[in-house]
């Protein structure tokens, strides 16, 4: 399957204009597209085969032709590949987003005792002991590696 989100809005205008220099019939049989009446994609008031545009989008996007075999398991996604480039789809109707999903409250927690299990404070990180002449961290021997 293809992947259309390489397709900008610009290939998609290319792909319209060569439709409209071919015509229909002539750009559906150049591309080996069949006549698509569910999908449509609606621009300038002129109504067009979305699956065949979207196709020849496609090449201009990349080099490789989106056959007709490419949308069989994919059409939602490609159709709202058109819709997120500004372009009118009729077909199915988009997925909504899922709505967020509302939590109850919980109920307030009790107060936690101490037990045998809490864990004791992490142990505070010392600081370095810095050399007084070159201002560098001391090694754990206490003699400074450069000044000395």
């Amino acid at each position: 399957m293809a992947t259309f989100s390489s397709v900008t809005r610009q290939h998609v205008l290319q792909a319209l204009a060569e439709h409209d220099s071919r015509g229909a019939d002539e750009f559906l049989a150049t591309y080996g597209f069949t006549p698509d009446p569910v999908h449509r994609l609606t621009h300038e008031g002129s109504t067009y085969d979305a699956p065949a545009v979207l196709g020849v989008a496609h090449r201009y996007a990349t080099g490789r032709l989106a056959t007709p075999d490419d949308f069989r398991s994919g059409m939602d996604t490609a159709l709202a590949i058109l819709r997120r480039r500004g372009f009118e789809v009729s077909g199915p109707a988009p997925v909504a987003p899922r709505a967020a999903a509302t939590r109850t409250p919980r109920a307030p927690r009790a107060p936690r005792t101490p037990s045998a299990t809490t864990r004791a404070p992490a142990a505070r990180e010392v600081a370095p002991v810095i050399c007084p002449t070159c201002s560098m961290a001391l090694p754990a021997t206490g003699v400074c590696d450069t000044c000395s």
